[in-house]
C-alpha cells in the first residue's frame, strides 16, 4: 500500500513526504520489538546490560513523545498554515487529476466512500476541475444520491474530508489523550523496574 501511493502519479510531494510517516511506523514497530526483547531477556538471564540499554532506549522514547507533543503545543500556528498549504496543493491534484488519472482517482473514491465525505474541503474544490467539465457531473460521494449536479451537490452539502477527520479526531479527543497517558504511564513503570531489577543484580553482585 505505501509504495502504491509512493509511486502515486500525479501526487503532490508534499503527500509523498507524509508517506514517510508509514516507514517511521514500521521503523518504530522494529524498535518496539528489540525493547520487548531486551527487556524480557534481561530480566530473565539478570543482565544489567541489557536491563540499562532497555532504561535508556525507554527514556529516549519518552523524552522523544514529551518533546513531540510541547513543539506540537507551541508550533501550532505553523502546523495549520503547512497544512493549508498541504490543502491548496491537494485540491490543485483534484482538479487537474481527478478522472483523468485512474490512480488518484481511484485513491480518492476510496476516501470519500470510507469517510463519507467529498473533496478535501467540500464539494467545490471539484468545480472546474477536468471531471466535472468533462461530465458536467460532481462525484456521485457529494450528494444524497441520483445525479450529482452541482445544484444537488450544494443542496447535499456534503463535509470534507478534512473537516471530517478533524471531526473525528475532535470527537475521539479523549480517548486519544487517555490512550496518550497509558503509554506514558507504562513507559515510566517500565523504567522504574528496569531500574530497580537493575539496582538489584547489582547488590547481588556486590
Amino acid at each position: 500500500m505505501l509504495g502504491f501511493l509512493q509511486n502515486l502519479n500525479g501526487a503532490p510531494e508534499q503527500l509523498k513526504q507524509v508517506l514517510n510517516v508509514g516507514y517511521l511506523l514500521i521503523a518504530l514497530g522494529a524498535i518496539l520489538l528489540l525493547l520487548g526483547f531486551l527487556g524480557c531477556c534481561g530480566a530473565m538471564r539478570e543482565s544489567r546490560c541489557m536491563l540499562l540499554t532497555f532504561f535508556v532506549i525507554i527514556l529516549i522514547v519518552f523524552i522523544a513523545e514529551v518533546a513531540g507533543a510541547i513543539l506540537l503545543l507551541v508550533f501550532k500556528g505553523l502546523i495549520q498554515n503547512l497544512i493549508n498549504q498541504l490543502g491548496v496543493t491537494v485540491v490543485q491534484s483534484i482538479k487537474m487529476e481527478y478522472g483523468n488519472n485512474k490512480d488518484v482517482t481511484d485513491l480518492w473514491n476510496a476516501t470519500m466512500n470510507s469517510m463519507k465525505c467529498c473533496g478535501f474541503n467540500n464539494y467545490t474544490d471539484f468545480t472546474g476541475s477536468h471531471f466535472v467539465q468533462n461530465t458536467n457531473l460532481y462525484p456521485d460521494q457529494c450528494c444524497n444520491g441520483g445525479l450529482c449536479k452541482e445544484s444537488n451537490a450544494t443542496a447535499a452539502n456534503v463535509i470534507g474530508c478534512y473537516p471530517a477527520l478533524t471531526k473525528w479526531i475532535e470527537g475521539n479527543s479523549a480517548v486519544i489523550i487517555g490512550v496518550s497517558l497509558a503509554i506514558a504511564i507504562l513507559e515510566l513503570v517500565a523504567m522504574a523496574v528496569s531500574m530497580t531489577l537493575y539496582c538489584q543484580i547489582g547488590g547481588k553482585l556486590a
